[in-house]
């Protein structure tokens, strides 16, 4: 049962996690550009530079009148994921990640506008070749346990963003903003599914179901005894591109908010982060291979060329307020809250394979075989709280944390896509270089969350992530 759920129920969970940065809060980073990273993720209420166009596009009109900026950034994950089972051990070498950022902001009057571009996210693991916890697997007939391809198994997700934000200054203490994104998505994935998950999506709906033409056609192999037994089947579609995956979607989503400034002491903000629409992710270099035993119990195999589709993949809605208060001129502390909607867009994720119509693909030509999982995420509270000391002119002081549950149900936790980090502790730094340019860095610790399936596998989860930004004004 353990093999078999390694095989399926991981395949599962990587179709169904195309997002954003190696899970930290669900898909969701714990912070975007450095100055919110330090400050625990908080972000809705104070100016966090270009960055804002990320989190409330309203706090780009804080800054001065007549500036223009220019920004660059870099963010590294470097997640650690271990797997354990009755003695035997596995660990992705899926371990560094890097999202590279590029913005212009400029205010004019009482308007602020610009444009911003950035690695949203991502995800990914990597267990190689011969990997003992994914060799073995149940065949459809669950009679004992067979080989699996010993192929490479490996995932890669994405998401991308190009942002074009507007403030305006209602008044001296009241800013309202708004952003209108382009976004991609890309996926690779190389994966086994066993065939006894197959059969049970396909036969019983555990899981998830299975359905088009070409199962129809499997099915009729079965039925007339030309196939006895179906050991797995694999999804292989993938690339060496470090920066789009072999799947690629288009879509849009949207931002609004809004800061208000009750004096020196306190600024309050609030923002909406629309669900995304975004268009299957699509290629037409996708591979789908059988394999099993024939009518004379012979292994046998086939593999099939043609198109994939990741269906309805979006980004979740995110709602989230903050305040940032100001006891004195050095020092400022934040606080932030986010409900992000993972139930309305991870209860259940939809692929469809569509054979091309050639003689090399025999009976399966032109066929189709589609399948949808379950999934039922819970949607996720976030709490960040920061704290910012002006320790001179030129230099900031940083820290702050962020307190999350795991939004995974235990029965669909997996190792390909363990989405369980729960807390992060930031700290920072900023550092004006000059009167035009400025520095900022972050560190963030994740520690070790482990969880175990109902099926007895334990999964470890930590990160150490971190991130660096560069800030020009022209």
């Amino acid at each position: 049962m353990l093999r078999k759920t390694l095989s399926g129920m991981a395949f599962l969970a990587v179709l169904s996690a195309a997002s954003t940065a190696f899970a930290t809060n669900g898909m969701n980073l714990e912070g975007y550009g450095a100055t919110s990273h330090a400050l625990g993720g908080t972000s809705t209420a104070f100016n966090t530079g270009n960055s804002g166009v990320t989190n409330n596009p309203a706090t780009l009109g804080l800054r001065e009148e007549g500036s223009s900026e220019i920004g660059i950034g870099i963010r590294g994950l470097h997640p650690d994921v271990n797997l354990g089972f009755n003695g035997v051990t596995a660990e992705s070498k899926g371990d560094s990640y890097f999202m590279p950022s590029l913005s212009y902001m400029r205010k004019d009057g009482k308007i602020t506008w610009g444009f911003a571009v950035l690695a949203q996210g991502g995800m990914g693991t990597e267990y190689g070749e011969n990997s003992p916890l994914f060799s073995y697997g149940m065949p459809m007939s669950k009679q004992g346990m067979v080989p699996l391809s010993g192929q490479d198994i490996r995932s890669e997700v994405g998401v991308g963003r190009l942002m074009f934000p507007v403030a305006y200054n209602l008044t001296e203490n009241t800013v309202i903003g708004a952003s209108l994104d382009f976004l991609w998505a890309s996926m690779d994935l190389r994966m086994d599914m066993d065939g006894a998950h197959f059969g049970d999506m396909a036969m019983q709906g555990i899981g998830g179901k299975v359905s088009g033409s070409m199962f129809g056609t499997l099915g009729g192999m079965i039925n007339s005894g030309m196939v006895s037994d179906i050991d797995y089947v694999r999804y292989d579609f993938s690339n060496d591109n470090a920066f789009l995956g072999e799947a690629i979607g288009y879509g849009t989503g949207f931002k609004v908010g809004i800061t208000h400034r009750f004096g020196k002491l306190l600024t309050v903000g609030g923002s909406y982060h629309s669900q995304t629409r975004i268009s299957d992710l699509e290629t037409s270099g996708a591979t789908l291979s059988f394999a099993g035993k024939d009518a004379m119990n012979n292994a046998f195999s086939r593999s099939v060329k043609g198109t994939i589709k990741v269906r309805d993949f979006e980004w979740p809605a995110t709602l989230a307020a903050g305040v940032a208060l100001y006891p004195s001129e050095r020092w400022m502390l934040t606080a932030d809250v986010k409900h992000i909607d993972w139930s309305s867009v991870m209860g259940k994720f939809s692929t469809s394979f569509t054979a091309d119509n050639t003689l090399s693909n025999g009976p399966f030509a032109g066929q189709k075989l589609d399948v949808e999982m379950l999934q039922n995420w819970k949607d996720q509270t976030v709490f960040s709280v920061g704290v910012q000391y002006r320790a001179t002119d030129r230099l900031a002081l940083r820290t702050g944390a962020s307190f999350a549950s795991n939004p995974v149900p235990d029965m669909y936790l997996n190792p390909m896509f363990p989405a369980i980090t729960e807390n992060h502790y930031t700290a920072g730094f900023g550092y004006r270089l000059s009167d035009r340019s400025s520095v900022s860095a972050a560190l963030a610790w994740a520690p070790e969350v482990r969880e175990t399936t109902v099926e007895g596998l334990e999964i470890g989860h930590s990160q150490l992530n971190w991130s660096l930004n560069y800030s020009h004004e022209l």
